[in-house]
């Protein structure tokens, strides 16, 4: 990372952010596989680490969440038990959009058990300054742990669609790359007094959209996906970061994090690879003038 300048590196994230693989960026930039993989670590880490200290007292008042599917080294039904070990097969991305900022207030990579369901919900519930209304889809794991983590104060509904096959006939052979048609919605009222005109998931089902289209590991049928969970991660710190500070929403005209407080000005990819410039420098200040090779101390 110490050979890359400030210009190649926001290449090599501007690459990765419009969602290219990591071999497309080797070729596009020049740059070796094994440093931008190293910097997809280093800079993931800092991200997640700033997006923890900044999305703290968010002023949502109402939350969409979801998760959306993607995998590590084959998909779950086809890893081996070994694999499964290593973190291979199906994980998942579980996020918090807020309709009215469009921010992205909390997110977690894992799988879709209930304890990833608890720490997700858990975490949202700390960076929230209100009460909220907040709407799933059918999914069971979050009844216990929004209970967890609000107990009553909060307006929480589910919203369940309902699919099915037209006229009750038997799905033509392409149905597993198109979804089933969805045949009705069930709303259910969990806990408090959710508004029936706000009950939607909508607007995190169009983020998974984003998503995927904007990260190379999410895109189906290639071989652009994962190879380790830790990466998967550090990836979608990245993807949040740009989103959340650097994009420009359409219909807000000004980035999720203007719309909701956290910043005041609009980061250019450079300002976010200056964050691992200053993280860098903070280390080695906590750490101490390198030794020079061949110098007795």
């Amino acid at each position: 990372m110490n050979y890359l300048d400030k210009a190649k590196r926001t290449m090599v994230v501007k690459c990765l952010t419009e969602g290219m693989s990591i071999r497309a960026t080797n070729r596009l930039t020049g740059v070796s596989v094994a440093t931008i993989l190293k910097l997809l670590v280093d800079l993931g880490t800092v991200c997640a680490e700033y997006q923890d200290e900044a999305l703290r007292n968010l002023p949502c008042r109402r939350i969409e969440v979801d998760e959306i599917w993607a995998f590590v080294g084959a998909k779950e039904k086809n890893a081996t038990a070994d694999q499964k070990a290593e973190g291979w097969g199906d994980i998942w991305t579980w996020t918090a959009f807020c309709p009215d900022t469009k921010l992205i207030a909390s997110w977690f990579v894992g799988d879709r058990s209930a304890t990833s369901a608890h720490h997700f919900i858990s975490d949202m519930a700390t960076r929230l300054a209100n009460r909220v209304q907040l709407t799933s889809d059918g999914h069971k794991p979050y009844l216990q742990a929004v209970e967890d983590a609000f107990g009553g104060a909060i307006d929480y509904a589910m919203l369940i669609k309902q699919y099915g096959n037209e006229g009750g006939r038997e799905a033509p052979a392409n149905i597993k790359y198109s979804p089933a048609d969805c045949t009705g919605i069930k709303v259910e009222r969990i806990s408090g007094r959710p508004d029936k005109k706000h009950i939607s998931t909508s607007g995190v089902e169009r983020q998974n959209l984003t998503i995927r289209m904007s990260n190379r590991r999410f895109t189906r049928l290639t071989n652009g996906f994962s190879k380790k969970a830790a990466n998967h991660a550090h990836a979608m710190a990245i993807y949040f970061m740009n989103y959340n500070f650097c994009r420009i929403h359409g219909s807000l005209r000004m980035s999720p994090a203007m719309a909701a407080g956290v910043s005041k000005v609009l980061w250019e990819v450079e300002d976010v690879v200056a964050l691992l410039d200053k993280a860098e420098q903070d280390r080695e200040a906590a750490l101490g003038p390198r030794r020079t090779r061949g110098t007795k101390i």
